[in-house]
């Protein structure tokens, strides 16, 4: 029998460049002790007082279906933290609740692209965000952003890539480079947006994890409401990942026709889990800063290992809960190191590869064990490519 062109080419055939993380966790299974820097899981779990609330919505009843667009409260908190923190106008209106961010970013573009559609997204970028644009029936095409400008888009650099495209995805702070968009980057996306006619789907999961700088959401940027489409989460904010609770913040118009969506596909986020979201939201700052406190303590380690060697870059590591390597010094790829930090060191990193071929040369780090662990995990990283960058001087 045949299976539709959009589910067999969702990945877009060939190899994904995760082949180093997929080892890794083979190796493990089989009882070998590997340090794992791959990906962004938190290495503490949701607090307990939140786990409390939602044992007790649960146990209270609220475990039937819940109304598709979210509940009444999550909604108006969501709404109320964006405003709060971008000056916007928000109300419930403007919020859809959805099963995690990744249900949120094929909402977006569901919303916004017919088959055949351009869907622009920058690279480096999140392994799902092609097969996201893809599962959405429209065209991915990737961007490149460039090293040599710390990984910041450049509108110049996107505008000759703009025609058949309807939108256009970014993310800051930056999965996978750690990149926080500066005022200007936005400034410049935001004016291109309005020239071109480009929908702007802004993913802010890492709003909390920022280090350098400011988080800036573009849809507080003069016109860019009415065609910007947030994507939020709960997941890293506050340790939720397996909750699976999400939101996309946008125009009434397109909320509603996503509540649609919601409702042929989703069918909504359970009670107790957004009760749980609302309770999290509202504990103010401190929770927040508890969960993101690990990951700016780690970056500090990072940056005095980095900073008494001079082979291995770091690319300005202003937000989010990853490292961009700069490894090109030792004459090799990003997944040829990966592998060999993996087969010598049992170490495991993500090749730059992975998110695309901007980041060739490169290797993402997460900082997601303990901070003894961590620096000395980053240690050996630097002395192997220390090594190796000397075997490739005297070739």
């Amino acid at each position: 029998m045949k299976l539709s062109h959009r589910i067999t080419h969702l990945t877009g055939g060939g190899s994904d460049g995760w082949d180093v993380f997929y080892r890794a966790r083979r190796m493990i299974a089989e009882g070998h002790a590997v340090t794992e820097l791959t990906i962004g899981e938190h290495d503490i779990r949701t607090d307990a007082t939140i786990l409390a609330e939602m044992d007790r919505s649960a146990r209270d009843g609220h475990t039937g279906y819940a109304m598709v667009p979210g509940t009444d409260l999550l909604r108006d908190t969501v709404a109320a933290r964006i405003q709060n923190r971008t000056g916007v106008p928000t109300t419930r209106h403007n919020v859809l609740i959805t099963p995690g961010g990744q249900s949120a970013l094929f909402a977006a573009h569901t919303a916004v692209c017919d088959p055949g559609d351009v869907g622009l997204y920058l690279d480096p970028y999140y392994a799902t965000y092609p097969g996201t644009i893809r599962g959405a029936g429209a065209i991915a095409k990737a961007v490149q952003t460039r090293a040599e400008d710390a990984f910041q888009p450049r509108a110049d650099l996107i505008e000759p890539h703009v025609e058949g495209a309807v939108s256009l995805l970014i993310n800051t702070p930056n999965n996978p480079t750690g990149v926080v968009y500066s005022r200007e980057t936005l400034n410049e996306i935001a004016d291109l947006c309005q020239r071109r006619d480009l929908w702007l789907i802004s993913d802010e999961v890492y709003d909390t994890q920022v280090w350098e700088g400011e988080h800036l959401s573009p849809r507080a940027l003069p016109g860019m409401a009415e065609r910007t489409l947030v994507v939020g989460s709960m997941s890293k904010s506050h340790a939720m990942t397996g909750s699976r609770c999400g939101w996309i913040v946008g125009p009434e118009e397109v909320v509603q026709h996503l509540i649609n969506l919601a409702t042929h596909t989703t069918y909504g986020v359970p009670g107790f889990i957004q009760d749980a979201a609302s309770y999290a939201l509202t504990t103010g700052d401190g929770l927040e800063e508890e969960v993101a406190a690990p990951f700016r303590r780690r970056r500090s380690l990072a940056m005095q290992v980095l900073g008494g060697q001079n082979t291995v870059g770091l690319v300005p590591a202003q937000g989010a809960m990853y490292l961009m390597l700069d490894i090109r010094a030792t004459g090799m790829s990003g997944e040829a190191f990966a592998n060999a930090l993996l087969d010598t060191h049992a170490i495991a990193v993500m090749p730059g590869e992975s998110f695309g071929t901007a980041a060739a040369g490169h290797i993402r780090v997460a900082m997601t064990i303990d901070d003894d662990r961590f620096a000395a995990a980053l240690q050996t990283v630097c002395d192997f490519a220390s090594e190796l960058a000397g075997q490739h001087a005297a070739e």
